[in-house]
């Protein structure tokens, strides 16, 4: 018989609460609020309020499926691992911080992330979402479309073009920004004003993992519920599945965790820990990442390649993406013009693994819609105007310069540069 559950302290925003003054040097500001630090400092100091006896530097695991109790009535803190564990709890109570969110949730994957969002969409309603998408993405909103569950595509880079579609029916609008693969630019702030104006009931949701919170906080920007794959830039060495949901409110958090907690889907204790550990190298990783993307992109605009990179100023969003983000991100694709020249170039290279993932300390390459976008039927990639010949760029932390090289012997090789 499953243990009566008592969920675990919430994780939440710490900066919306006073700060108790301590003895451990804990910087607190003239009003009593907790000090808000840099966005790299935020993202390798750790602060939760979980109880350790031995004040351990590092956040302990607690790989355990139960809790022991003092009371054969009255259940303590954490009772059973599936509804909270103080691992999970130190790491939601740091993902709500750097995410500027109420509450932050581990899930098992970023697609489980996004199923446990979803249900929050009732048989009959609807959602209208983006025509460029994340694969996986695509896949499960069609399975929801033949549940009695009505799906709209639209141009995101134009925010008017979602009016049409609020109406009383309209229970969620789905974000990517950038969109994956095609780097288009969605406008958090003005899509959300639409939506709360004219469908009050309906939530903004938000994938940011091609951002991080580092780069991108879309909560701020008025966006209801944000969601990453934690197994990308946030953990940063494809060694763990995982997903992260932050929520701007108590109402919304407690129908996230009920789903949680039904279902089974939070992140276990050891790979809780492992996602801690890779947040705290998220900013430095980021970092270089980003600026062996821009120099890339400059570097295969330069060779007359259509580039597409909010980081380039040709790009059509360049202003608007600056306006909503720290940096452009290290996420880029091109086109070469023909399906087979690409495909030479992406199995030509040697330092770029050949993957379907991105965010990871090594440089990615791929063919979207030979791999990560392969499930869209071919007619739909073509409506929506999804290059078959599409190089995606996933930049890791290697010297530059030698990306460069194996990549212009890659072209060489496909006969695109002489």
């Amino acid at each position: 018989m499953e243990p009566k559950s008592t969920k675990a302290e919430p994780a939440v925003n710490e900066s919306a609460r006073a700060e108790i003054p301590r003895t451990n040097g804990t910087n607190v500001s003239v009003a009593g609020q907790k000090k808000r630090y840099k966005p790299a400092t935020e993202c390798v100091y750790i602060e939760s309020n979980v109880k350790d006896p031995y004040n351990s530097s590092s956040v302990p695991i607690y790989q355990t499926a139960t809790f022991k109790q003092t009371d054969a009535t009255e259940m303590g803190e954490y009772d059973y691992s599936r509804s909270g564990n103080p691992t999970r709890t130190h790491l939601e109570t740091h993902l709500a911080k750097i995410m500027s969110a109420k509450r932050a949730f581990a899930i098992s994957s970023g697609m489980g992330a996004m199923d446990v969002i979803t249900r929050l969409v009732k048989s009959g309603e609807q959602i209208v979402a983006g025509d460029d998408l994340y694969g996986g993405t695509n896949r499960l909103l069609t399975y929801l479309k033949s549940h009695n569950t009505v799906v709209h595509h639209i141009d995101t880079t134009n925010a008017e073009a979602i009016l049409p579609f609020l109406c009383p029916e309209t229970k969620m609008v789905m974000l990517e920004t950038p969109t994956n693969p095609l780097m288009k630019i969605a406008d958090i702030k003005t899509i959300s004003d639409f939506v709360h104006a004219r469908c009050p009931d309906a939530i903004v949701v938000v994938d940011n993992t091609m951002m991080s919170p580092y780069l991108q906080k879309p909560l701020e920007l008025g966006a209801d519920i944000v969601y990453h794959s934690g197994t990308k830039y946030l953990s940063g060495h494809h060694d763990l599945m995982a997903g992260v949901i932050g929520v701007k409110n108590e109402a919304l958090a407690e129908k996230i965790y009920f789903v949680i907690n039904a279902t089974g889907c939070g992140l276990a204790p050891f790979d809780c820990f492992l996602l801690l550990r890779g947040v705290k190298t998220l900013s430095v990783r980021m970092d270089r990442q980003q600026a062996n993307a821009e120099k890339i992109a400059a570097y295969l605009e330069d060779k007359g390649f259509r580039v597409r990179y909010p980081g380039l100023r040709s790009h059509p969003q360049y202003e608007l993406h600056r306006r909503m983000a720290r940096g452009p991100g290290a996420v880029l694709s091109f086109e070469t013009g023909d399906v087979e020249m690409s495909e030479k170039v992406v199995e030509s290279t040697r330092l770029w693994g050949i993957s379907v993932s991105f965010g990871c300390v090594n440089s990615l390459i791929s063919m979207p819609c030979r791999m990560s976008h392969a499930s869209i039927p071919a007619h739909v990639r073509k409506e929506r105007n999804l290059p078959e010949d599409l190089i995606r760029l996933c930049i890791g932390i290697e010297d530059v310069d030698d990306l460069i090289e194996d990549l212009e012997n890659a072209l060489k090789v496909a006969k695109l540069l002489p």
